[in-house]
């Protein structure tokens, strides 16, 4: 009787063992040492204003008339605001068939990035043989060069690649839109292919060896066991590479000589005049370029931030 008696006492929540489990869990959220992170947050309050701050002022400016700019200067509150510059600026940059040649280089792009880098990463952490980590290496080192010391080399390629007429009007790659897919896929590869191959090196082998038991053979080993495990992964590298290539800006303008054909991150030069800026209207049509990565980070957060977090557990 005493003892379980003694028992229940011991087991009983006392104010000294509630106030050590208080202690204890302001420890585990706050440091080691139970000093709240006041660095921490501090630095990130301040980078993101830093970051927000131009967006926002993209924003403002924008939405006042330029009338109202050069009456109370750019630095000033007062005049009226509306959304006349998103207007303009859509009607006089052309938006709507920049923004259709961006999609038809930035989709196939990146599905023939990430098509290729999955298959090069299955190759090189998957399988055993000679060469896996000389090739891994080797499109690894193609990311330390910039593009800008192969823009010539590739120009003079696609300007002897012949092609028929009826496929290219310019009898070439060049002023293709292929032409600038092609390089974005070729310079994109390396990078993918080095995360990608990382993170199915975390993935257990015993999956691949079981799928082999079962008859399962390469293509059904990559397609149907890997490639299901890596979409975290996937949509993260997705992401990315949306916005890469998305906002790339070098290619099409080596690549291509029709001004009909240039992505929508050139549609801002048609909004800048000769002999005078209409800053307002360069700001709207910032911000409509904008939109759309803006949109498409936001519909992929989730994935996003699994990707990343999963990656650095596993790795």
């Amino acid at each position: 009787m005493t003892a379980s008696g003694t028992t229940g006492r011991s087991l009983a929540p006392t104010p000294a063992r509630a106030a050590r489990a208080a202690r204890a869990s302001r420890a585990a959220t706050t440091g080691p040492v139970g000093r709240p992170k006041y660095g921490t947050h501090v630095f990130l309050v301040v980078m993101s204003v830093m970051w927000l701050v131009p967006l926002l002022w993209a924003v403002y400016t924008a939405l006042r008339p330029k009338a109202d700019t050069d009456k109370f200067g750019y630095f000033s509150v007062g005049g009226t605001f509306g959304f006349q510059n998103f207007v303009d600026a859509w009607s006089q940059g052309g938006f709507a068939r920049y923004f259709g040649n961006s999609a038809l280089i930035t989709i196939p792009t990146v599905l023939l990035t990430l098509l290729f880098a999955s298959m090069m990463a299955f190759a090189v952490s998957r399988f055993s043989w000679r060469f896996n980590v000389t090739l891994l290496i080797m499109f690894t080192a193609g990311n330390l060069l910039p593009p800008q010391v192969l823009a010539a080399p590739i120009f003079e390629l696609f300007k002897l690649i012949q092609l028929p007429y009826s496929i290219s009007d310019s009898g070439s790659l060049l002023n293709q839109l292929t032409g600038v897919v092609l390089a974005n896929t070729g310079f994109q590869i390396g990078f993918c292919t080095f995360v990608l191959s990382n993170y199915m090196k975390a993935i257990p082998i015993e999956l691949s060896e079981a799928a082999r038991v079962d008859g399962a053979g390469v293509w059904t080993q990559y397609w149907r066991v890997i490639m299901p495990l890596t979409r975290p992964a996937l949509a993260a590298l997705g992401t990315l590479e949306i916005i890469f290539i998305y906002n790339d800006y070098f290619w099409p303008l080596i690549l291509i000589q029709s001004g009909d054909r240039l992505p929508v991150t050139t549609a801002i030069n048609n909004l800048q005049g000769q002999f005078l800026s209409n800053y307002n209207l360069l700001a709207a049509g910032a911000i409509i370029t904008v939109i759309p990565t803006l949109v498409i980070y936001l519909a992929l957060q989730r994935q996003f931030v699994a990707g990343l977090t999963l990656g650095a557990s596993k790795g």
